[in-house]
């Protein structure tokens, strides 16, 4: 099949930050989150050029080590490959990102930057629409290592995603509890450390109360249950305290909040502390936060990662 390159397209994709295991849903829960990401990207004549403004500008001089510019080339290889056709790479690409998704913090910015990617190649390529929304989740899985953020920046709402034998998949609920707070501290923790001080095996007991807490939760978030529900659906066992000594601001925030009733969880591999709870509730417990963290009243994003061409949003 013979393709074409068109000098002077341009997509640009907003990516919403996401919040994985929330407590007991290890790899599996997920929710999208109304902070984005914009990503702009353009076929040129020639080159590759990088802009980064707000979070990780220090990361725009890395050229084809960037991992949106490497999620690109990933894609317009696949989108190659499954409509066989034979275009290879566009002549020069620009990237510009506008971020808004703290880095290192748990709250999903790489899977941002794979959707964002995997979402723009779709656009750019001329036979982009052979990755369709299956294929761009178990291509950012790849990218990223497992579903849980990817899943609910491509659908939004609150996702479970899994592994099967035919590769990852996911399901979209909708939350009743859509309101959230994040706590965002000023230190990062890179994914890599934080899923190191895991035990390689856990107690029976543990998996079993993870498991009956993961489906309370589900139920809990889309039945609007309630904070007596939602605090004994958030307890954790698996990974929440191995993770602590590398965060011990976080988990002691995560104690303080907890004590004083609000359902909180460490986001993803943290140190980014998710509380379900109103902005109004926060203020009022202002004392037992204390100094030292950024917070963001957020709402669950109903939709996840979205193109625009000229300023319109289109179907992702």
């Amino acid at each position: 099949m013979t393709h074409q390159w068109s000098i002077g397209a341009r997509v640009v994709v907003e990516a919403p930050a996401t919040s994985a295991n929330l407590g007991p849903g290890f790899d599996s829960l997920g929710l999208a989150l109304t902070l984005y990401d914009e990503v702009e990207v353009a076929v040129t004549g020639g080159g590759l050029s990088i802009e980064v403004d707000g979070e990780g500008a220090e990361v725009a001089d890395r050229g084809e080590r960037h991992l949106i510019v490497r999620v690109l080339r990933r894609s317009f290889e696949l989108a190659d490959e499954l409509a066989e056709s034979d275009l290879g790479q566009p002549p020069g690409l620009a990237l510009r990102c506008v971020n808004r998704i703290p880095h290192s913090r748990g709250l999903g910015s790489s899977s941002a930057a794979t959707v964002a990617g995997i979402l723009a190649a779709r656009h750019l390529h001329p036979a982009g629409r052979v990755l369709d929304d299956l294929v761009a989740l178990r291509l950012a899985t790849e990218i990223e290592g497992h579903p849980d953020n990817v899943a609910p920046c491509l659908s939004g709402g609150l996702t479970i995603a899994w592994t099967g034998k035919d590769g990852p998949s996911s399901v979209r609920l909708e939350p009743k509890n859509d309101q959230v707070i994040a706590f965002v501290p000023e230190q990062r923790l890179a994914t890599e450390r934080a899923r190191g001080l895991l035990p390689e095996t856990v107690p029976h007991a543990d998996a079993a109360a993870n498991a009956g807490r993961a489906a309370l939760l589900v139920a809990a978030l889309t039945e609007g249950l309630g904070d007596e529900i939602l605090m004994a659906a958030t307890e954790d066992r698996l990974h929440q305290d191995h993770r602590a000594p590398a965060m011990p601001e976080s988990a002691e925030l995560l104690a303080r909040l907890r004590a004083a009733g609000v359902p909180a969880v460490i986001s993803g591999a943290g140190p980014t502390v998710l509380g379900f709870t109103s902005a109004a509730r926060v203020d009022s417990m202002a004392p037992k936060v204390g100094n030292g963290w950024h917070i963001h009243p957020l709402n669950v994003a109903p939709r996840g990662a979205r193109v625009r061409r000229d300023g319109s949003s289109v179907r992702p």
